[in-house]
């Protein structure tokens, strides 16, 4: 009987002794787990699946990226689902900043949209540097039933500017009332192929217009080097005392790589076609400034002295 006890006891410790070292080696086979969310234009572009290996391969982290537009992002990144964000809206990035759920924004780099449409270009926009000139010809020739504009209308990035372009020209369009004006509800890809079908005019950013080109027969660009269509982009880390459960030190990690100098770097050599996709942004201070980044030396001193 006492023979048993003991062997029971002994099997018993050797079951434990087991367990723990499973445990440990599953624990430290594990990768960390980082989420990235951002934009469609950072991942329909590439520049993700061309960054995000080197990263992981350097740091042994691991990123999961979810795509959607800049509202939708700032959403997940408040629910606590996500770990920091990257997206190009400055209104939606401040509120994101006030709220108190992100922390740190930080100018990563900057592209330019355009106004693309079809080879016809029956509003005749061709050439225009003005995009509110522009809008303002889309929008009397889509009346007269001659022209169409397909709006991502998701809260992107994209959809705030072309928004607030209409704005300045004391328009408020809606499929609901005008024929000409289509309401997607959908990504920078799906409402170019859209546009691309239907012979249509919308607002996109370059890089993705890049990276669908080739798709896009019956499209060209027409508006291009007004100001007001400069696109900056921020990194912005989601704020660990709301969300203590997230993974703030390899959000700190991948956030301080974009913005080092390797990070810039490879951001920098990114093309298609010969094409630079993005401008590095983050060490130079007075381009974040004139994008609207003005503690964008604090921020960058900031991350300097971190060591996640």
């Amino acid at each position: 009987m006492e023979r048993s006890i003991k062997t029971s006891i002994t099997l018993m410790l050797v079951a434990i002794i087991a367990a723990v070292i499973i445990h440990e080696y599953h624990a430290s086979s594990h990768k960390s787990v980082v989420v990235l969310v951002t934009t469609t234009s950072t991942y329909d572009s590439g520049l993700l699946n061309y960054l995000i290996p080197v990263f992981e391969e350097k740091h042994g982290i691991e990123v999961r990226v979810i795509s959607t537009g800049s509202g939708r992002a700032i959403e997940i990144a408040k629910r606590g689902d996500a770990d920091l964000i990257l997206i190009h809206s400055r209104r939606l990035e401040l509120e994101f900043i006030d709220s108190g759920s992100g922390i740190h924004r930080v100018g990563v780099m900057y592209n330019d949209f355009i106004v693309i449409g079809p080879l016809e270009d029956p509003a005749d926009i061709g050439g225009l540097e003005n995009v509110t000139e522009a809008f303002r010809r889309i929008a009397l020739k889509g009346a007269e039933g001659k022209a169409m504009f397909i709006s991502r209308a998701d809260r992107s990035g994209t959809h705030m500017l072309e928004l607030s372009i209409w704005r300045r020209l004391g328009v408020a369009p809606s499929g609901r009332v005008q024929a000409w004006y289509m309401e997607a509800g959908a990504g920078m890809g799906a409402v170019l192929r859209m546009a691309n079908e239907m012979g249509a005019y919308t607002l996109t950013d370059r890089a993705t217009w890049l990276s669908f080109k080739k798709e896009l027969a019956r499209l060209r660009v027409l508006v291009q080097g007004d100001a007001m269509l400069l696109n900056p982009y921020a990194i912005i880390l989601v704020n660990p005392e709301k969300h203590p459960h997230r993974n703030y030190k390899g959000a700190l990690a991948l956030a301080k790589w974009i913005l080092s100098e390797e990070g810039q770097n490879l951001i920098a050599n990114f093309r298609r076609e010969g094409e630079i996709m993005f401008y590095p942004m983050a060490g130079d201070f007075n381009k974040a400034r004139e994008l609207g980044f003005p503690d964008q030396d604090e921020e960058i001193a900031w991350y300097d002295l971190q060591n996640p």
